[in-house]
């Protein structure tokens, strides 16, 4: 993906949380659905993702569809992209000072 042309990472810290809580074993669920008048919900180890982030994630490539659950919830997983998107990640989070950690987590 080109840099150039990419969107602008929404909410850095909390997209590099999820995905530092994903790896390569934990899936995002994706609870599809109008009929509760809420709408498609993202969930992480019972905790739901915004949806700003987890469509970036889609849309950009870094997690896929892997199937359904028994209780027909689509499993969304970390592609090969996505992996190496979150290992920069973690490199880039690791370089910073605790001031800068602190400004993005605040300021996105």
């Amino acid at each position: 993906m080109d840099a150039s042309t990419s969107p602008p990472i929404p909410s850095r810290a909390q997209t590099l949380e999820v995905m530092r809580l994903m790896g390569r074993q934990r899936p995002m669920l994706m609870l599809l659905g109008d009929g509760d008048g809420f709408g498609t919900r993202w969930v992480l180890d019972g905790q739901e993702v915004p949806p700003g982030i987890a469509k970036y994630l889609m849309d950009a490539g870094f997690i896929a569809d892997s199937g359904a659950t028994e209780f027909a919830v689509r499993r969304l997983t970390l592609t090969d992209s996505g992996y190496r998107f979150r290992e920069n990640g973690v490199l880039w989070w690791s370089s910073l000072g605790f001031l800068e950690r602190l400004r993005i987590t605040i300021f996105g």
